[in-house]
Formats: C-alpha cells, sequence, structure tokens
C-alpha cells in the first residue's frame, strides 16, 4: 500500500455498474483530469473477472495522477492490485481485520448510514490502534439518491454532531452541485458522487469536477 496519499477532503468520486472498461476509465480520466484525489471503484453487478480488471485499469489510472483509489467491499481486491485503502459497509470485513489484511498505510473508510454510535466505536478504535490513522465515516443519504431510492435519509443533525468527531466525514446519496454546499458548511469534508458525475459525457465531467472542488476551496476561507 502507498503510504502517501491525498487529504482525505474533496469530491470522492464514486464509479457506477458501468460493464465497458473503456467507457468507465474514460470518465475517470476526466474526473482526475478535474482535479479529483479520491476515487472509490464500486461495481455490484460485475463479475469477480471483470471487477479486477476494471479496478486494475482504474487504479494504474490513479497512480499517475497522485489520486487514491478505493475498493468498495472487497479487501482481497485491495490488497491485490496495491488499492490505496477499501470502503466498508456494515455487513463486509470487520474494520480492523482489513487493516491488518491492508496494512497500517491504507485508507479504511465506513459507511455509518443514520449510526453514530457505529462512528463513535469506529472513531475510538482508530485511535486505539497503532497506524490506524488512515479513516473516513460515511454517512447518508443526505438526499433521496437514485443509485438507492429506498435509502433513509441521514439527518441534518447527523451531519452536525459526526463533524465534531476527529476522523473526515463523508456525505453521500444524491448529492449534486446544487445542493453539496449546505453539506460543506455543515463540516462534511468528503462528498461522494456516482450520478451528477457519471451521467455526463466525458467531455462535460471535467467543468463538473472543477466546480465541486471550486466548493470546497471557497470553503477554506469561510470563517
Amino acid at each position: 500500500m502507498n503510504s502517501s496519499h491525498p487529504p482525505l477532503f474533496g469530491l470522492y468520486a464514486v464509479t457506477p455498474d458501468e460493464p465497458d472498461t473503456d467507457k468507465l476509465r474514460e470518465s475517470v480520466a476526466a474526473i482526475l483530469a478535474g482535479g479529483c484525489r479520491l476515487v472509490q471503484y464500486r461495481n455490484k453487478m460485475a463479475d469477480a473477472l471483470l471487477r479486477r480488471s476494471q479496478a486494475k485499469a482504474l487504479n494504474d489510472l490513479c497512480r499517475t495522477h497522485g489520486a487514491a483509489f478505493i475498493v468498495n467491499d472487497d479487501i482481497r481486491l485491495a490488497r491485490e492490485i496495491g488499492a490505496a485503502g477499501a470502503h466498508l459497509g456494515k455487513d463486509d470485513t470487520n474494520p480492523a481485520d482489513a487493516r491488518k489484511i491492508l496494512g497500517d498505510a491504507a485508507i479504511i473508510g465506513i459507511s455509518c448510514y443514520q449510526d453514530f454510535i457505529r462512528a463513535e466505536n469506529f472513531t475510538h478504535a482508530c485511535h486505539a490502534e497503532d497506524g490506524f490513522q488512515r479513516a473516513y465515516l460515511a454517512f447518508g443519504a443526505a438526499y433521496p439518491s437514485p443509485s438507492k431510492p429506498n435509502a433513509p435519509l441521514a439527518s441534518t443533525e447527523i451531519f452536525r454532531r459526526a463533524s465534531h468527531l476527529a476522523l473526515p466525514v463523508c456525505a453521500i446519496g444524491g448529492i449534486t452541485l446544487e445542493n453539496a454546499a449546505p453539506l460543506i458548511r455543515m463540516g462534511v469534508m468528503m462528498i461522494a458522487v456516482i450520478h451528477d458525475i457519471f451521467s455526463r459525457p466525458a467531455a462535460a465531467i471535467t467543468a463538473r469536477v472543477e466546480a465541486y472542488q471550486k466548493l470546497f476551496e471557497e470553503s477554506l476561507h469561510v470563517s
């Protein structure tokens, strides 16, 4: 695992269930050209062979741009291709076990949904274990999501409370350029986006990503 990763801050691009590897790679290249340095590979529809092929291609691409490539759910795949880390849901590998497999330098993110206790417990574990510093907490859905239309919404209050924990907070679910700013003002450090980026042609993606990055840059100058 690469011990030098970009900050856990800014746009976090999450891939859709895209079977066309060339199209997926073109979209991710446009995202990286826009300045995004956090990419998660998530393809629930692909078989193991396609997942490995796509993940390897995207990981290589991210490395050339100094971006962190995170694999959703699959710890073994993340280790095999040398990804920057993994994102885990509540039914996936235990975060402590993932850390042992991926190493101290890996980024470990977890889905907290609307569960503040889960976030607190993970935060405490991160501070109790040596080398357990590269981590983040994801809450959602922030808004109604086309990817998970039945997902319960996370409250404004949980984002505010989570922003006071020691780990970066990521918001996911139904986020667009038009509704992202209130989340950033609440202390969210990472905005995970699928549809609002990947639904666009590659030629339009870079400008969209640059606009997201500008939102975060502006937040640094707001007291």
